[in-house]
């Protein structure tokens, strides 16, 4: 695909190649900020956009898509960071009522699994291992707003989870298109298996929710009626409290 043809074909915010043709690293930054910060970014390829994104970086000049590794790695880490931190001020000033969606089945999937991470890691390391674990890393942002957690916890170890996520998974995609010799001949298929092992966790995750409650996480408590993984959320237990 020539340069010209790529710029006249169909923007698909699904496809990271795509995004990528349009937009280049300006692209990475507004999908990171989107699907880190807000609730609508559940359905954005953070993972494989990354990938792939190091991938181009490691083409040729003269190919139809070429990025610079100087310009994404700082717009994804921006775009992860900055992200974040809107997710959390959102939670803060909104509290439940954007988060306790019954009519959003996957955004409440997603408020369960943040809601274990918390009550199984305590807040800080939860915040880190959420970058790497799609829907999670959406929704638990503005969740650690909503339970008050310390802003300047936050702001660390969001910060470290988002540099060790932007860099690390772009820069494999990097170090990859770099041993591979050609690997413009090679592109769209290496996006192909990267966008499909990218949805892996989120197919795992409908069929768990398909096939009832995670038995991992907290489930309902009969003697009060009321959702147990909530109440751990809500009112971290003194040790979580110490860790942020």
């Amino acid at each position: 695909m020539t340069a010209t043809a790529a710029a006249q074909s169909a923007l698909n915010v699904l496809d990271p190649n795509s995004l990528l043709s349009h937009f280049g690293a300006l692209g990475v930054f507004l999908v990171l900020f989107a699907e880190t910060g807000l609730l609508i970014g559940f359905f954005l390829p953070g993972d494989s956009l990354l990938f792939t994104a190091g991938l181009l970086c490691a083409t040729s000049a003269t190919s139809a898509v070429h990025l610079s590794l100087v310009t994404v790695l700082p717009a994804a880490v921006a775009g992860a960071i900055l992200g974040a931190q809107a997710g959390y001020l959102i939670g803060a000033r909104v509290g439940p009522r954007l988060l306790d969606r019954p009519d959003r089945p996957r955004l409440q999937q997603a408020v369960t699994r943040s809601r274990g991470a918390l009550h199984r890691y305590g807040p800080a390391k939860a915040v880190v291992l959420a970058r790497f674990i799609p829907l999670v890393r959406t929704v638990l942002n503005p969740l650690a707003g909503t339970i008050a957690m310390k802003v300047a916890s936050f702001t660390l170890w969001q910060v470290v989870g988002g540099v060790l996520w932007t860099v690390g998974v772009t820069l494999a995609g990097y170090l990859l298109g770099s041993s591979v010799p050609n690997i413009d001949r090679y592109l769209l298929p290496i996006i192909a298996v990267v966008v499909a092992l990218s949805l892996i966790p989120v197919a795992l995750e409908v069929r768990r929710s398909r096939s009832g409650r995670d038995p991992r996480q907290p489930g309902r408590d009969p003697r009060q009626g009321r959702d147990a993984a909530h109440d751990v959320a809500v009112r971290p237990t003194p040790e979580q409290d110490a860790t942020s």
